[in-house]
C-alpha cells in the first residue's frame, strides 16, 4: 500500500444535533439537521455536495437525505459494515473519493434514535434471527448467553484480567477520566456529572466483569462531517483537519464481537493491522501521536487499543493509565470530549468531530501542548478502522 492519498483530503466541517435520550423527532430529521450544521460549519451549501459515505446500519438513505435537503445530484455513495468498527472507514472512503476526483464534497453522517428506539443493549436485533451467513456466528454464542455486546466483550475482558493481573478498578479509571472530561463539555449528556472510582466500583453488574459505568451510553442524535480536498479546505471557514492516514483492517479468523477461536482471545490483531497501515501512510509512529480519541463502547477496549497501537506493551495499559498519561496534561490526552461513555454514543462519529476540534484548537478540553497528530479509532473487537488527523 502506497498511502498516496495521505494529506490530499481534509475534514472541513462538523455538525451535530443535541445528544439526548429522547430526541422527539425522526432519525431522518436528525440526519438532515446534522448535515446542514456540518455544511454551515464548513461554509458550503447543499448544492456543493456530490457524495456520501455511510454505515450499512444507517437507516436514513443518502437519496432520502439528498431529496429532503435539495441536493441535486450525487456522483459517489458508499457504505461500510461492522457497526462501530467501521466508524472511521467512511472517512477513508470519502478521502479516497476526493483524492481520485470521483467527488468534490463528501458528507459522512450517522443519525439514530438508539435510546428511544431500538437499543443495542436489549439483545439481538430482529434481523439477527433471519438465517444468513452474516448472522451465523450467533448460532455459536447465543446458546451460551452471549446475546448482547456487553456480554460478548465481558468474555474477552475476563480473560484479560486473568492473564495480565488487571482489576476492574483499572477499567474504572477509564470511565472516571471520560466522565471528568464530559463534566466540562456542555454538549455532553453527563455535563457537570463526574464520577469517582468508588462510584464506578459500586455501580451494578451488567455482565461481569463489566459494570454499568463500564458501558457506553445509548443515545439519540446525529453527527456529520464534510470532507473536501485539503487545498479547498484551506479557503473555507476553519483550519483544515488534514487526513494524514485512514485505514481498515480485519484480522485472522475474524468474527464480529466474538473472535473466540483465535489462540489469544485477549488480543486484537485487526487493530494492530490498522495501526501498521496508519503509521506507514502518515510516516509516523505511536510516539508522534499527540492526543487520541479511542472508541470506548466498553472500558476494556481502551486498554487493549492502547496496547495494540503501541502506546505501551501488552498487558501494560493499566500502568499507563494509572500514571496519568491520558490526562489533559499527560503524554497522550484521551477522549477529551468525554467519549461515548460521557458525551454520547453516535457510533464513534462524534469522536471524529472531537478529533477535528483538537486539531483546530477548539475543544472544550484543549490540551495546552501543540497537537500535530490526533488518532481517532473505531470499534473493536470487530473489523476495525481509524484515522490520523493533522494540521495543514
Amino acid at each position: 500500500m502506497s498511502g498516496t492519498f495521505s494529506g490530499v483530503a481534509a475534514i472541513a466541517g462538523i455538525g451535530a444535533t443535541e445528544f439526548s435520550k429522547n430526541s422527539g423527532r425522526s432519525e431522518w430529521q436528525l440526519a438532515c439537521e446534522c448535515v446542514l450544521a456540518a455544511l454551515d460549519d464548513a461554509g458550503l451549501g447543499v448544492e456543493d455536495v456530490d457524495g456520501f459515505a455511510l454505515f450499512t446500519m444507517e437507516n436514513n438513505p443518502e437519496i432520502a437525505v439528498a431529496r429532503a435537503l435539495g441536493i441535486p445530484r450525487l456522483s459517489f455513495f458508499s457504505r461500510i459494515p461492522h457497526g462501530g468498527g467501521g466508524a472511521c472507514a467512511p472517512v477513508q472512503q470519502a478521502a479516497l473519493a476526493v483524492a481520485t476526483g470521483v467527488a468534490d464534497v463528501v458528507v459522512v453522517y450517522r443519525a439514530f434514535n438508539e435510546r428511544s428506539g431500538h437499543r443495542f443493549g436489549a439483545g439481538p436485533p430482529p434481523f439477527a434471527y433471519t438465517p444468513s451467513t452474516d448472522q451465523e456466528y450467533r448460532n455459536w454464542i447465543n446458546p451460551y448467553g452471549l446475546l448482547t455486546p456487553a456480554q460478548q466483550e465481558a468474555f474477552l475482558a475476563t480473560r484479560y484480567l486473568h492473564k495480565y493481573g488487571a482489576t476492574t478498578e483499572d477499567f474504572g479509571r477509564v470511565s472516571v477520566l471520560s466522565r471528568k472530561h464530559a463534566a466540562t463539555n456542555p454538549k455532553a449528556w453527563f455535563y457537570q456529572r463526574p464520577i469517582t472510582l468508588e462510584e464506578h466500583q459500586n455501580s451494578r453488574w451488567i455482565a461481569e466483569p463489566l459494570r454499568l459505568l463500564d458501558c457506553c451510553q445509548e443515545s439519540d442524535g446525529g453527527q456529520a462531517l464534510v470532507i473536501v480536498s485539503t487545498e479547498r479546505a484551506r479557503d473555507l471557514r476553519h483550519p483544515p483537519a488534514v487526513i494524514r492516514a485512514a485505514a481498515q483492517g480485519s484480522g485472522p479468523r475474524q468474527i464480529s464481537m466474538s473472535s473466540y477461536y483465535r489462540d489469544d482471545i485477549d488480543r486484537l490483531p485487526e487493530v494492530a493491522y490498522v495501526a501498521e497501515q496508519m503509521w506507514r501512510q502518515a510516516g509516523i509512529g505511536p510516539s508522534d501521536i499527540d492526543a487520541a480519541v479511542l472508541y470506548d463502547a466498553f472500558t476494556p477496549m481502551v486498554l487493549l487499543q492502547l496496547e495494540e497501537y503501541g502506546f505501551c506493551g501488552i498487558g501494560e495499559a493499566k500502568d499507563l493509565i494509572a500514571s496519568g498519561a491520558l490526562e489533559l496534561d499527560g503524554k497522550l490526552p484521551v477522549n477529551t470530549h468525554g467519549g461515548q461513555l460521557g458525551e454520547g454514543y453516535i457510533h464513534g462519529v462524534n469522536g471524529i468531530a472531537e478529533g477535528v476540534r483538537l486539531v483546530r484548537g477548539t475543544s472544550v478540553n484543549q490540551p495546552a501542548k501543540t497537537l500535530d497528530h490526533v488518532l481517532v479509532t473505531g470499534g473493536s473487537p470487530v473489523p476495525h478502522s481509524a484515522v490520523v488527523l493533522g494540521t495543514g
